[in-house]
C-alpha cells in the first residue's frame, strides 16, 4: 500500500513538472511568434518590400533559415504587383520606370506611390520607396469629365514638368521654370492651396506631350477635362490630381528620365 502511495505522489509531482514544462515551451513559443511578426502596418501577404523588391521574411535566431528564394526573385520580380494584365500590356515595351500609384478604394482620395524601375536589357523590376498621396475628393474613374472630382484610372506618358520653383539640380524631364504656376484659392476641403504648383510633372491625359503643363489644348475636348497633374501635396484632397510631398516631387523630378520611357498607372486598388 505505502508504495502505490509513492508511486501516486511521484506521478503527480511528474504531471506538475511536464505541465510547467509545457507552459514554459508554449509561453517560449508566442514569444517567438509574436516577437517575429513584423511591427509595420504594411500589409503582411508577402508584398514586395519598398526597398529590396522582394518579400520581407522575419525569423528569430532560433528558427532555421528560410528556403532560398531563385537568383531571379533576388535581384527583382518579373512582374509589377497589384497590376491587372491590361493595365501591364498597356505600359510600352521601353519604359523603364513606372510610377504606380494604388488608391485606397473607388471612392477614396488617399493613395500609395511607388517607382518601379528596371535595367537596360532585364525584364525584371526594382520597387522603390514607398510614398502616400492624395488623388481627387471623390476617388476614380474610367470616364473622367470635368469637375467629377475623380482623377481618371489608365495608363499614361510623363514627359514634361515645371513649377514656380527653379527645377532641382538634376531634373531630366523639360521644365518649364514659370510664375504662372500659381494655385489660387482654396482646396477642396477648404485648406489653403499656397506652394501646390511649386513642381509640376504633366500627366499626359487629354493634354499634348512635348508641352508646358501650362498648356491648354485638350485633344479629348474641354469636357473630358484636363491639367491632372502630379503636384505638391497641400494636405487634402485634388479635383483629379495626385498630390506628393515637395520632397518626393524633388526626388521624383531628380529621378524620371525621358530616355528612359517613364509612366504613370494610376488607378484604385484591385483595378
Amino acid at each position: 500500500m505505502a508504495a502505490r502511495h509513492a508511486q501516486s505522489r511521484a506521478r503527480r509531482r511528474l504531471s506538475r513538472r511536464s505541465k510547467a514544462v509545457s507552459g514554459l515551451a508554449l509561453s517560449t513559443l508566442v514569444g517567438t511568434a509574436l516577437w517575429a511578426w513584423p511591427a509595420s502596418g504594411d500589409d503582411h501577404s508577402g508584398r514586395p518590400d519598398a526597398k529590396s523588391g522582394t518579400p520581407r521574411t522575419v525569423s528569430s535566431p532560433n528558427t532555421p533559415a528560410p528556403h532560398q528564394a531563385p537568383p531571379d526573385a533576388a535581384r527583382g520580380l518579373r512582374a509589377i504587383p497589384d497590376l491587372g494584365d491590361a493595365a501591364r500590356k498597356r505600359i510600352p515595351a521601353d519604359s523603364r520606370q513606372v510610377l504606380v500609384v494604388t488608391g485606397k478604394g473607388p471612392d477614396s482620395y488617399e493613395s500609395r506611390v511607388v517607382l518601379y524601375t528596371r535595367e537596360e536589357g532585364s525584364d525584371l523590376w526594382q520597387a522603390g520607396p514607398s510614398w502616400a498621396a492624395h488623388n481627387a475628393a471623390h476617388g476614380w474613374t474610367t470616364h473622367h469629365h470635368y469637375g467629377d472630382l475623380r482623377s481618371p484610372e489608365g495608363v499614361y506618358t510623363l514627359t514634361d514638368a515645371g513649377g514656380r520653383l527653379p527645377a532641382p539640380e538634376g531634373t531630366k524631364l523639360p521644365y518649364d521654370h514659370n510664375s504662372n504656376f500659381v494655385a489660387h484659392g482654396t482646396g477642396v476641403e477648404g485648406e489653403p492651396l499656397a506652394g501646390a504648383f511649386d513642381y509640376v510633372i504633366a500627366i499626359n491625359y487629354n493634354r499634348v506631350p512635348g508641352s508646358s503643363p501650362l498648356d491648354g489644348r485638350r485633344p479629348l475636348g474641354d469636357e473630358k477635362g484636363g491639367g491632372v497633374w502630379l503636384h505638391v501635396d497641400h494636405d487634402g484632397p485634388t479635383q483629379g490630381c495626385v498630390s506628393l510631398k515637395p520632397e518626393v516631387m524633388r526626388e521624383l523630378l531628380r529621378t524620371l528620365d525621358p530616355e528612359l520611357h517613364p509612366v504613370i498607372v494610376m488607378g484604385p486598388a484591385g483595378h
